[in-house]
Formats: structure tokens, sequence, C-alpha cells
């Protein structure tokens, strides 16, 4: 199976639809996208050059870690990724990620791999500012970070211990420093404030 993807390549050989330029389509797409190669951005459209702040043909041939808040933060996820994808073929979370100039957001990420058998070979990838609706509000260490989007997929401690790696006790222990912060009284209340739901 081919691991790269031109899309210019595309465009000429579909004869379904002629006339469609797939590279305009890709680049003006309302969300950023993504192409990418073990974990590397083969090539990416002006919305998430945009998202992150880097300049036009920046983030080309750069690892996805920059856009994480910390490397043991890209290296967590990818772990996360790996049996998701293997299952699936596909992968989605809100996680928080960090722009060019330092601002930590939060962000819906959709992957999916071109070929099952390799999760984190070629890919296609899109990615939303859902900053809006969801501000960080709260100074968070990669760990609750990492925890707090977990609790917003609606996973348990259990759950979240499992996908960790972690101990229930630790995870329990990351979930009452995220409700101090968010001065939240019940996991109900602090999920509500970490999705940005107002109650």
């Amino acid at each position: 199976m081919k691991t790269a993807v031109d899309l210019h390549q595309m465009n000429h050989q579909n004869p379904q639809s002629p006339g469609i330029d797939y590279e305009m389509i890709f680049q003006h797409a309302p969300v950023g996208m993504c192409v990418s190669l073990d974990r590397v951005i083969q090539t990416c459209n002006g919305a998430l050059e945009e998202m992150f702040g880097y300049p036009p043909g920046h983030l080309q041939s750069l690892s996805f870690s920059v856009l994480y808040p910390t490397m043991d933060e890209f290296l967590r996820t990818g772990d996360r990724i790996i049996p998701i994808m293997n299952a699936r073929g596909r992968y989605s979370d809100e996680r928080i990620m960090r722009r060019a100039s330092g601002e930590l957001f939060w962000c819906h990420v959709t992957g999916r791999a071109l070929d099952p058998g390799h999760p984190l070979g070629a890919g296609v990838w899109t990615f939303e500012d859902v900053s809006e609706k969801r501000p960080v509000t709260a100074q968070l260490t990669p760990r609750e970070r990492e925890i707090a989007a977990l609790l917003v997929e609606g996973k348990t401690s259990k759950m979240i211990a499992r996908d960790t790696a972690l101990s229930p006790r630790t995870v329990e222990m990351h979930r009452a420093s995220l409700m101090r912060k968010f001065a939240a009284s019940t996991s109900s209340e602090l999920v509500h404030k970490l999705v940005g739901v107002r109650g």
C-alpha cells in the first residue's frame, strides 16, 4: 500500500470527478487539515497553520510534537492512539494543544490511518479549535491536562488508569487537584467546567 498521498495526483486519477481541484479543496477547508507520515507533517492547509500561529509552509516536515504542550504529552498521546487506531482505524479526542506563541488551547483532533496495519504511519488529520466554548482557565500540569481530556471523553478513573498506566489512586489524586483548581464540588461539575458549560 502507498504510504504517501499526492493530492495533485489524486485530482488527475479520479475519472468520476473531472474538474474538481482537490488541492484547492484541501487548502481552503474550514478546519485545520494535514497529512502525516510517522507523526511528521507532510503537508497541511492554511487553516492549520493559522490555528497554531505558524507562517505558511513552516509546519511541513515538522513533528507533531511542536503542537503539544510538552514532549511527554506528545509521547503519551502516541502510546494511547496506537491501540485505538489498531482497533478502529481512526482516532478522535479533545485535548489541550500549544500554539507557536506558547498559548494553550482546547482542540478537537480526528485522524484516520491510511494503512490500518500501521496506525501511526500515513494518516489524515483534522484539527478544530474549540477554545471559544472551552477556554483554558487554570494552570494545569501535563498529567492534569491528559486526565482532564480523558474526563471530558466521559471516562471513569478506572478507565483513565488503564489508558494512562497509572494507578486508580493516582488518577483520583489528579482528579481531586483538578476539582480544587476549577472550584468544582462534584465530578460532574468538574466535567461541566472543563467543557465550558455554565450550570
